[in-house]
């Protein structure tokens, strides 16, 4: 729930006054997500710490420059730079990115090395495609129709392509079954 706060906030003040303080509650609202979600958790969520961190600086520029096009590539290349991290991670490291991913919360039996690298292209994509789509709404629709999409249709998108991956992986046999004694 702390990941979708900055985004509610960022609506939230959408709707309410516009771009520009929307933008800047969710320069404040980030931050205070990532320290929260740190605490909670011990760990550093490297994603949103790179999202974070790309918002204050095109939130930044898009502030000084009056022009919310800057904002609008944000997700764009957060989008591409995951995806390229998830390429880099097929030749880079000794496992790809989503094995990494996937082992570390204990979703998933081990599966063929080829199994891996062909599920960490299909995310590689879908990040890349994540970033084309966002292009393609923020250029061919109203700033109000992107603000909506990236709030909640990028959020839709992305839970379905989780759902739908998780539904590949147990009917393949790949996700571990949860034992009834396990799950008391």
């Amino acid at each position: 729930m702390v990941d979708f706060f900055p985004l509610l906030v960022f609506f939230g003040f959408y709707v309410k006054a516009g771009i520009y303080p929307a933008l800047q509650a969710l320069m404040v609202a980030m931050p205070i997500a990532f320290l929260i979600k740190w605490k909670l958790t011990g760990e550093i969520d490297k994603m949103l710490l790179g999202s974070t961190v790309l918002l204050l600086v095109f939130g930044a520029i898009t502030l000084a420059f009056k022009n919310p096009l800057f904002l609008y590539w944000k997700p764009t290349v957060f989008y591409w730079l995951v995806g390229v991290l998830f390429i880099g991670s097929q030749f880079i490291g000794k496992q790809p990115l989503v094995k990494r991913m996937l082992t570390a919360v204990g979703l998933v039996d081990d599966m063929p090395d080829k199994v891996w690298s062909t599920l960490n292209i299909v995310w590689a994509v879908f990040w890349i495609a994540m970033g084309a789509l966002n292009l393609f709404v923020a250029y061919g629709f109203s700033e109000a129709f992107w603000v909506k999409f990236k709030v909640f249709g990028f959020t839709g998108i992305m839970f379905a392509f989780l759902i739908g991956q998780m539904i590949w992986l147990f009917k393949a046999g790949y996700i571990k079954e949860v034992d009834e004694a396990e799950a008391e």
